[in-house]
C-alpha cells in the first residue's frame, strides 16, 4: 500500500511510500509506567513545544502531555532538557559496526550519543540483495557491504535499521565490474534478485551511479529495476550520477532520478543533496526550483542533507576518469603503468582535481598510514612531485578515503531550508559526520547560525523522515507509538569530532530510549541494545 500527501511549501508532511514496517510482536501497554520523564520541554515532532511530561511502559509510549497521571517505576527529572522523538537517519554506512562480532560496536554508540534511534543501511546502491539475511529472517548465504550475519536470533543492536538493495550490490552480483549493458538473462536475474529482497523486507532500491561499476549502468537498466521496487511499494533512493560536473552535470542528474521515478512509477528520494564543486557553487536554487516543478506536477520527490561543507568518498571516485575503473582494481593498476594510458589519463585527473578545488581541498581519512591526516597537497609536498602523482601513489598502495572540501554554505543553507529535506549523516569512519552530524546541525544551523528553528530542526530529524519512509508509530512522541525517545540539554548539545579529530562522541544528549531500553543515562552509556531490524511489509501478491 502506497499514500501520498500532496506537497506544499508550508509542510515537510510529505508521505512517499508507507507499507508498513513489522516490528516484532508487541502489545499495547496498560497500567502504570515504567519510565517517566517529568517537566522536559517536549517537542512531538510535529506540534508545538510545551512544558509536561512522557512516560513510557515495555516498548511504547504511553502518555505524552502536561502531567502524566499515575505512578512510574522510576522518575527521570527532565526540567531545562528538550525532550523529542528519537532522529531516524535515512543515509548512513554503519553496515559493519551492526554487523560486527562486538556487542559494544553493534550499540552504534556514535549514533546514540547524538539521539540517533534509526537508521538505513545500503544506501548508494551497497545493499546486498540478500536482504533475508540482514533481517535475521533466513539463513541464506552471504551478503555483501558488510552486512552478512545482522541475524537477529543471535544479535543485540544498539539502534533500530532498515535497509535497502543495490544497485551495485545486484549488478556486481550478476554482471561483474565490467562497462557493459547486462544482457537480457542477466537483467531477468538482477530484477529476481531485487523483487526477492523486497519480499524479505527491502525499503526500495538505492544506487550510487556516480561510482563504478554502476557508472556503467544506463538509464533504461536502472528503471527496469526500480520498476520491480515500485511493484513492492518501494522508494528509488539514489547518490545520483553526477553531483557536480564530471559528466551530465549537477541538473542533468538530477533531471534523471526524476526520469527514473516518473519511468518507474516510484517516490525518488535524492541521496545527501548538494552541489559539489566550484563549477556548481550557487546553484541550489535552480536545483530546488526544478525539484519543487516536479512535486507541483504531481511527482514526489524528496531529499536528505547532512550539514558539513567537505563530503566523504574515495580517492578513485573522486579524481580518476571512469573508464580507467572499468575491470575493476586489478585492470586499474594495470593503466597506471601503461604510458599511453596514463597520458590520456592525467588530464582528466587533474581536471577533476581542479572541480573539487584543488589538491589542498583533499583530506585523506583513511587508507596508506603514512598519509592519514594529510591533504594531497601535503603529500605531494613532502614527496616533492605533482598532485596527480601524488593520488597515483596513494592509489596503488590501496585505496583511500577523502575528506573532500567542495560545497559552499549559501548551497547548503539554501537546500536545509526546504520541506522536503530531512536529516541524514552518510556516515563513514574517518569522517567526523560519523559521530556528530546531528549535533552539528543543532549547534552550527540551529543556535549559531539561525538556519532553521529548533522545532523545524527536530521535525527534519525524525516526524518528517518518518512520514517520508513510512515507518509507523516511529518518529512522533504520541501514546501508541514506540518509544524512542530522547532528552538533550540545549545548552551543551554539541560535537566534538572535528576533521582533525573525527572520532570524539557529541555531547549534551542526556537520556535516549530504543524500544523502550535505555540506551543513554546522564549522558553516558549504560550497555543496553534496545534496537530492532525494521523489514518493510512488501506490496503486491508472489512473495513467498
Amino acid at each position: 500500500m502506497i499514500r501520498h500527501i500532496k506537497f506544499t511549501a508550508a509542510t515537510v508532511a510529505l508521505l512517499s511510500a508507507t507499507a508498513f514496517f513489522v516490528p516484532h510482536g508487541v502489545a499495547e501497554p496498560q497500567g502504570g509506567a515504567d519510565l517517566l520523564l517529568r517537566g522536559g520541554t517536549v517537542y512531538t515532532g510535529d506540534a508545538a513545544p510545551f512544558r509536561g511530561d512522557v512516560a513510557i511502559r515495555g516498548e511504547r509510549i504511553v502518555y505524552v502531555g502536561p502531567k502524566a497521571p499515575g505512578t512510574a517505576v522510576r522518575t527521570i527529572d527532565a526540567t531545562g532538557l528538550i525532550v523529542a522523538p528519537g532522529f531516524i537517519d535515512p543515509h548512513a554506512h554503519v553496515n559493519d559496526a551492526l554487523a560486527s562480532k562486538d556487542p559494544a560496536t553493534r550499540l552504534v554508540l556514535p549514533f546514540l550519543t547524538q539521539g540517533v534511534t534509526t537508521a538505513f543501511i545500503g544506501v548508494d546502491g551497497g545493499g546486498s540483495p540478500d536482504v533475508a539475511r540482514i533481517f535475521g529472517i533466513a539463513d541464506s548465504g552471504a551478503g555483501g557491504d558488510g552486512e552478512a550475519g545482522l541475524e537477529q536470533s543471535s544479535r543485540d543492536f544498539g539502534i533500530n535499521f532498515g535497509a535497502y538493495v543495490g544497485l551495485g550490490a545486484v549488478r556486481s552480483q550478476v554482471v561483474g565490474a565490467a562497462d557493459r549493458p547486462p544482457t537480457a538473462a542477466e537483467l531477468g536475474q538482477m530484477t529476481a534478485l531485487v523483487d526477492k529482497a523486497m519480499c524479505d523486507g527491502a525499503l526500495g532500491l538505492s544506487t550510487g551511479l556516480f561510482y563504478a561499476p554502476q557508472s556503467y549502468a544506463r538509464r533504461d537498466e536502472v528503471v527496469a529495476l526500480a520498476k520491480v521496487a515500485a511493484a513492492r511499494g518501494g522508494i528509488y533512493d539514489s547518490h545520483i550520477r553526477d553531483e557536480s560536473s564530471y559528466t551530465i552535470g549537477l541538473a542533468g542528474a538530477v533531471e534523471e532520478a526524476l526520469a527514473v521515478g516518473r519511468g518507474a512509477g516510484i517516490p525518488v528520494h535524492i541521496a545527501h543533496i548538494k552541489a559539489l564543486g566550484v563549477d556548481v557553487h550557487g546553484q541550489a536554487g535552480a536545483i530546488i526550483a526544478r525539484i519543487e516543478k516536479a512535486q507541483k506536477a504531481g511527482q514526489v520527490v524528496h531529499a536528505d542533507q547532512y550539514p558539513w561543507s567537505a563530503s566523504g568518498t574515495g580517492l578513485s571516485a573522486a579524481l580518476l576518469p571512469r573508464w580507467a575503473q572499468d575491470g575493476g582494481r586489478a585492470a586499474m593498476l594495470e593503466r597506471f603503468d601503461d604510458a599511453a594510458t596514463m597520458a590520456r589519463m592525467r588530464p582528466e585527473i587533474a581536471e577533476n582535481l581542479r572541480r573539487r578545488g584543488g589538491a589542498a581541498a583533499l583530506l585523506i581519512t583513511s587508507g596508506p598510514a603514512a598519509f592519514e591526516g594529510k591533504t594531497l597537497e601535503q603529500v605531494a609536498t613532502d614527496r616533492k612531485i605533482d598532485p596527480v602523482d601524488a593520488a597515483i601513489l596513494i592509489l596503488k598502495q590501496r585505496e583511500a578515503g577523502v575528506a573532500s572540501f567542495n560545497q559552499d554554505e549559501a548551497d547548503i543553507a539554501a537546500f536545509m531550508a526546504r520541506p522536503w529535506v530531512v536529516t541524514s549523516s552518510d556516515a563513514s569512519q574517518g569522517h567526523p559526520r560519523y559521530y556528530a552530524s546531528y549535533a552539528r546541525k543543532y549547534a552550527t544551523y540551529v543556535k549559531e547560525k539561525g538556519v532553521l528553528d529548533l522545532g523545524t530542526f527536530i521535525r527534519q530529524s525524525s516526524f518528517a523522515t518518518a512520514r517520508l519512509f513510512g515507518l509507523e508509530g516511529r518518529g512522533e512522541l504520541k501514546a501508541g507509538a514506540f518509544a524512542d525517545v530522547i532528552a538533550f540539554d540545549p545548552a551543551t548539545f554539541a560535537p566534538r569530532a572535528d576533521y582533525a579529530h573525527p572520532a570524539l562522541f557529541s555531547t549534551g544528549m542526556r537520556f535516549v530510549t530504543v524500544n523502550g531500553a535505555l540506551a543513554i543515562e546522564n549522558g553516558e552509556p549504560t550497555g543496553r541494545a534496545g534496537g530492532w531490524p525494521l523489514p518493510r511489509k512488501a506490496a503486491g501478491a508472489g512473495c513467498r
